[in-house]
């Protein structure tokens, strides 16, 4: 048995539960004691997870103090609020507790991934990141699960594969953060815009092909910032866009059926609540002019997104672009 703290009560209360069910000793914290309190009352996290049991075993407390005692923690919160907590939790984590990461996306401004937030905010620690398709109302009920957790130190990664690895939820270890963060931040991007082509009605070519475009993009962009491509085909990268495209628990597709429905960016976004491939599209787009890496989809996104852009015409920009060989190799040496 190990002593868990999970920080964020949105995905981290169904890794809550299921750490739980793997026998472990589980403290589930927010910075908010009302939601706590909620959660107390109801006996669930109603408001997201509506139906999933949290059972009394698991402690619910504000006091991140709670730290000081934990052999694991994971933080769960919103990827804006990743560096903000983790300062909140510096004082308290020993240096041999692995801190496993949740959340997908990128620091706005700096481009840095979350990871790297972790390790400059809590030195000597190890830190895992986790991803793949996985999502909360689907783990938090035992709904058979596949994921990967990725660190720069194998025994870590492994740990944390050990712990929570369950008949319900499958772990695959792997060494490539670079690209199983890469993946989880950027499908949102094109999640979005795979949202945006349902609420313009598109139909399912269209979606099928913003989603091996789309991995296309991000596979790119991955491999100029030191990426394994391989890593793309797997869980973290097709896996995670698959899922988030096509399921109406995305809140990045759900924001994106409302924008292509007429909706500006900021209504939507305030009408499904966090939305990551929102802020993730921005610093997605000035990565990409930075590194001078092609990424139309992600291009037309920022357009509609930031730009005010009707998606009809972004649709057009993308479909009369310059003729391309499908193989990157082909077309990126100019034959």
């Amino acid at each position: 048995m190990a002593r868990i703290a999970i920080l964020g009560c949105g995905f981290g209360t169904a890794l809550a539960v299921t750490a739980d069910a793997c026998g472990h000793q589980v403290t589930l914290w927010s910075l908010f004691p009302q939601e706590l309190e909620e959660i107390r009352r109801d006996k669930e996290q109603r408001r997201l997870l509506p139906g999933v049991r949290v059972p009394d075993r698991i402690v619910l407390t504000s006091d991140i103090s709670c730290l000081a005692s934990c052999d694991l923690c994971i933080m769960a919160v919103p990827s804006f609020a990743v560096r903000q907590t983790a300062q909140r939790a510096a004082p308290y984590l020993r240096e041999d507790t692995v801190v496993v990461n949740v959340a997908k996306g990128l620091e706005d401004g700096s481009y840095k991934r979350l990871s790297q937030v972790l390790e400059e905010e809590l030195p000597g620690r190890r830190v895992v990141v986790m991803s793949g398709p996985s999502h909360a109302e689907e783990v938090g009920r035992g709904a058979p699960t596949t994921i990967t957790v990725a660190s720069r130190e194998r025994e870590a990664a492994e740990e944390v594969q050990d712990l929570l690895m369950n008949p319900a939820l499958r772990l695959y270890v792997n060494d490539d953060v670079t690209g199983v963060e890469l993946g989880g931040a950027l499908k949102n991007v094109i999640a979005l815009a795979a949202g945006i082509a349902d609420g313009l009605q598109l139909g399912d070519n269209a979606k099928a092909a913003l989603m091996t475009r789309g991995i296309t993009e991000i596979a790119r962009l991955g491999v100029a910032m030191g990426a394994k491509t391989e890593t793309f085909a797997g869980l973290s990268g097709i896996g995670d866009l698959i899922v988030t495209c096509t399921s109406m628990h995305s809140r990045n597709r759900r924001a994106g059926i409302l924008i292509g429905q007429g909706k500006s960016a900021e209504e939507a976004v305030r009408e499904v609540g966090t939305v990551e491939g929102y802020p993730c599209a921005k610093t997605a787009y000035e990565l990409g002019q930075k590194l001078r890496v092609e990424m139309p989809i992600v291009e037309q996104a920022y357009g509609v997104l930031y730009q005010k852009k009707p998606p009809a015409q972004a649709l057009r920009d993308l479909m009369t672009r310059p003729k391309r060989h499908e193989s990157e190799v082909i077309w990126l040496l100019g034959r």
